[in-house]
């Protein structure tokens, strides 16, 4: 979820130590990870691994947190899941009400529904919500 001016942006704990192997997080260009600088071009990287998030659009604030590869992937497939409902000609539901839709079936705030904040029990959770093509309509009961 990116920040739009004059909207405040949630805010997910800056990394200083990386997750998965307890190393020196830094934040750098993404350049460190793709090659050369992409989107804001900033982003935190652990200095050992190759986890790294990166960060709203003028600001030092993350993403979300660190994710290493297999992280990442389930975010992507979260959201190539999730995305359809809300989003280009099969739109079935308002974006905001879709995250809402889902922070209820997760049992969880609103304003805690972020993939990006996820960690991968939480991820699988959503997957197994979301590969239901009408998980905007179910029940607790149903899922």
């Amino acid at each position: 979820m990116s920040p739009q001016r004059n909207k405040k942006v949630s805010a997910y704990p800056i990394p200083t130590t990386c997750d998965y192997c307890g190393a020196e997080v830094i934040y750098t260009s993404n350049a460190a990870v793709y090659g050369r600088e992409y989107g804001n071009g900033r982003c935190y990287k652990c200095t050992v691994c190759n986890a790294y998030v990166g960060v709203h659009t003028g600001t030092t604030t993350p993403l979300g947190r660190l994710a290493d590869e297999e992280l990442r992937a389930l975010k992507v497939w979260c959201h190539n899941l999730f995305d359809p409902a809300w989003k280009g000609p099969s739109k079935r539901i308002e974006r905001d009400v879709a995250y809402k839709r889902l922070a209820a079936l997760l049992e969880i705030p609103p304003r805690e529904c972020h993939f990006g904040w996820f960690n991968k029990p939480m991820l699988l959770k959503c997957v197994g919500i979301l590969e239901n093509p009408r998980w905007y309509n179910m029940t607790m009961e149903e899922c």
